[in-house]
């Protein structure tokens, strides 16, 4: 099995595909992120879906790329008898979903063998599939797929196969649509004009992007794979396009990442800002005002891409798991866990979006007010916290912190924009909360924050109390958390989230470095003056990058791969702050603040 960073991405801002180094489809979520799989080969059934489309044999791989600015995805291989070029991108997207596919001769003759199987509801149903003068038409239940080909069709053993030979200078497209089952067969796509139009359109969005410098390639990457974690329609942004890729291979924590956290959301619309992004920035407002309307005590800390609430979680025993990790899940049980830090950054990226649009006055301070008015009430609560633990509540320092925040940003509200609120009752709450966190989340004797009060144990998102205003950068409290956190959370030079076997998580075995943390020490270092530590940690991140740009949630130290579900969003938004926040060699960023103050 192909290994995590094998893996590209393509996407039409609807749903996403990973395509493996070896010329196959092996994940696809039809019609949407969070639906049912038509491709599912990560998850390991014995007839998983999959689509093949690579020389016959094999050949060598030469390399991958994107076309630039794009994501349209180039794979080269060469053979013994000449080299060819397979072409794959997701047009964006109307009411059907394509995926393009168009092999290309660049020199001699060229043996492909084309391989389909097509399998819903996560490889548990085989469609039945009908020959027709296009190509193949398969259905099943609700769901109907289409390949459209020049190229010779035969079915085989549950799958379509095409053997062809493509010479130097021809071009065989392959379109493989989805659509549901009782409409009528949708319109064919010119393969030419899709790739014509979808290299424009991500250009032309690239365009806008305001970074420059040195790490300008690989922040406009992550940049793009941010864009394609969203889902157009609602403007909602899923934390990663798979479920239960594992953070350890063999182990059980494997979870269901194809939702909309309003911390993950919030933090990739930071990145996406400050690299010159606002129409994302309002998209995802509208999209949050929707989810959230209601009680603010039923505030939750994820959501469905439009905004659904029920998200259970269950496994799916037929399915063995992506090499042996099992369980296989589909929903997230965290969904109604009791995070309070969610509070403070969607307070704050309300805020912030405030600042970016410029708008004076603001619809949403009404909900936003109401929010305020519930963490007045809770956030001496103890809660799940930033890392959805699944033990004991507890009070975790960095949730206090980010109530904190969510305190400072309505009292800017009222101050800084002219809008109604009870400024001094929420000045008062801020610095209790300050207080609070002074006395009981800080070990004076290890000059460190720690995880909970009360408790001895580290956490890498104590290195983000400087970067929301808690404290200042070079606050020797906040050194010695850098140095203890380095200290005692770090493995090979990169930051793991915590100690699983010393945190109580509720949780059995281990996981991998955190790749995100990591990036936050990045910062912390920065905002401690420890410019060369932090760009040679930085420029080391960058190497866990897979051939195309793309990272994963964690990486495994011990055998050098990447682990969890991919591309995550939680990585790529933090290694665009991080490089917004090196400025050294030429890496600028626009006006756009990090933050809400």
């Amino acid at each position: 099995m192909a290994r995590i960073e094998d893996y590209a991405l393509v996407g039409d801002l609807h749903t996403a595909a990973l395509i493996s180094t070896e010329g196959s489809i092996d994940w696809l979520c039809l019609p949407r992120f969070d639906s049912p799989a038509c491709f599912n080969a990560l998850l390991d059934t014995p007839e998983s879906g999959r689509w093949l489309l690579a020389p016959e044999g094999g050949g060598e791989c030469l390399r991958r790329r994107y076309r630039k600015d794009t994501l349209i995805l180039e794979t080269e291989w060469e053979t013994p008898t000449g080299k060819v070029r397979v072409i794959d991108f997701m047009p964006p997207r109307d009411a059907v979903a394509d995926i393009v596919r168009i092999v290309v001769g660049v020199r001699g003759t060229v043996r492909m063998r084309g391989e389909l199987a097509l399998r819903f509801d996560y490889g548990h149903i085989v469609p039945w599939v009908r020959h027709d003068r296009h190509g193949i038409h398969a259905v099943a239940g609700p769901d109907a797929a289409y390949l459209v080909t020049t190229a010779p069709l035969r079915g085989e053993r549950l799958r379509t196969i095409s053997d062809f030979t493509v010479k130097a200078g021809e071009r065989v497209p392959f379109v493989l649509t989805w659509t549901p089952s009782h409409l009528r067969r949708p319109r064919t796509v010119d393969p030419e004009e899709a790739l014509a139009s979808t290299e424009s359109f991500w250009q032309q969005w690239s365009a806008q992007c305001t970074v420059t410098g040195t790490y300008r390639e690989a922040v406009q990457r992550s940049l793009i794979t941010l864009k394609a974690l969203t889902f157009a329609p609602t403007g909602g942004i899923v934390a990663a396009v798979t479920t239960s890729l594992p953070e350890e291979i063999g182990g059980t924590r494997n979870w269901d990442y194809r939702f909309c956290w309003l911390r993950d959301a919030t933090l990739t619309l930071q990145a996406l800002l400050a690299a010159g992004y606002t129409d994302e920035a309002a998209s995802w407002r509208d999209w949050l005002l929707r989810a959230v309307a209601g009680d603010p005590a039923d505030l939750q800390i994820m959501y469905g891409i439009h905004g659904e609430r029920r998200l259970p979680e269950a496994e799916l025993r037929w399915l063995r798991g992506y090499e042996g990790s099992f369980p296989v899940r589909t929903g997230n049980g965290a969904a109604g866990q009791l995070q309070l830090d969610v509070w403070g950054e969607v307070l704050d990226c309300l805020s912030l979006t405030r600042n970016s649009l410029l708008e004076h006055t603001d619809e949403s301070w009404d909900l936003q007010v109401a929010l305020m008015e519930h963490l007045e009430k809770a956030w001496g609560w103890p809660d799940n916290g930033l890392w959805e633990m699944r033990g004991p509540r507890r009070h975790f320092t960095h949730s206090k912190v980010m109530a904190w925040v969510a305190a400072d940003r309505m009292v800017k509200g009222v101050r800084d924009f002219g809008l109604t609120g009870p400024a001094d009752r929420w000045e008062k709450m801020r610095d209790t909360i300050h207080a609070e966190v002074m006395a009981q989340g800080f070990d004076a004797g290890r000059n460190t924050f720690v995880q909970s009060y009360g408790r001895p144990e580290l956490d890498a998102s104590l290195l983000l109390i400087p970067r929301v205003g808690f404290l200042a950068p070079d606050d020797p409290r906040v050194i010695g958390t850098i140095d203890a956190v380095q200290r005692e959370l770090t493995q090979d030079g990169f930051l793991r989230r915590y100690k699983p076997a010393e945190s109580d998580d509720g949780l059995p075995g281990e996981e991998g470095v955190f790749i995100a943390c990591s990036f936050w020490l990045v910062e912390a270092l920065l905002g401690a003056g420890r410019h060369h530590e932090a760009k040679d940690l930085f420029e080391r991140l960058l190497s866990l990058r897979n051939d195309v740009g793309l990272l994963s949630e964690e990486w495994d130290v011990e055998e050098g791969r990447q682990l969890g579900n991919t591309p995550q969003a939680f990585s790529h938004f933090a290694l665009v702050m991080s490089a917004l926040e090196l400025k050294a060699d030429g890496v600028h960023r626009s006006d756009t603040p990090l933050h809400g103050n």
